[in-house]
């Protein structure tokens, strides 16, 4: 038996304190965990709506893009993206309940007219135009949902990753503080026995000794 297990009143008051920060630390993780559900119910509603959006976005510019690509073929879209434009984003920390997340804000416009575009007259057809257009807004609507998706993200994630510490401290250490806490608790009160016992019977046979000397 290691000094560690060993059953000692010290390791046995040592074992009952453990017990109590468990059971203090998984009364925390609780109002956490809680306080995460309700937070993430909160953030589920517009995360959803953006899913949505961006979801029946999706489904009007893939078609259009088909029939771009039908009509021009890669090759012949590729020229019409040009010049590159670079696309600023603004990222701002943001944290609740101990959760990092971003804020994500526009700074560059992305949906452009026919006019914006400055392409000469005639060089695209109006299967490309539109499939720019529609691409454009798909993009700009991924952007301005990004917040509350990844703010729903982070918080299932946390959600989950307190679960998991919340059952086990309650599933597992706490039920093996007990057993080691009934162990030890045992093993002393065993030796309390042994200890009484013995006390009786060396004052009953000092008693004997006694008698049997006053007798002689």
């Amino acid at each position: 038996m290691s000094a560690a297990g060993a059953a000692t009143r010290s390791n046995l008051l040592r074992a009952r304190r453990r017990l109590d920060r468990v059971a203090h630390g998984v009364e925390l993780l609780t109002r956490k965990r809680q306080a995460l559900v309700a937070e993430l119910f909160r953030a589920a509603s517009p995360a959803i709506e953006g899913r949505g959006r961006v979801d029946e976005a999706a489904r009007r510019t893939w078609p259009l893009l088909h029939s771009a690509l039908a009509a021009h073929g890669a090759a012949g879209l590729e020229p019409l993206g040009w010049p590159v434009r670079p696309v600023e984003v603004t990222v701002e920390a943001a944290e609740a309940w101990g959760v990092r997340s971003a804020v994500v804000e526009r700074r560059t416009v992305l949906a452009r007219s026919l006019p914006g575009r400055g392409l000469a007259p005639g060089s695209a057809g109006p299967a490309a135009a539109l499939a720019g257009s529609a691409m454009e807004r798909l993009i700009e609507l991924v952007r301005d949902h990004a917040t509350a998706e990844l703010q729903l993200r982070r918080l299932a994630d946390a959600l989950a990753a307190t679960t998991r510490q919340v059952n086990t401290l309650d599933q597992r250490v706490a039920p093996g503080l007990r057993r080691e806490i009934g162990r030890i608790r045992a093993t002393l009160e065993e030796r309390e026995r042994e200890d009484h016992t013995r006390l009786k019977r060396l004052l009953g046979g000092g008693g004997r000794g006694r008698r049997a000397g006053a007798t002689v």
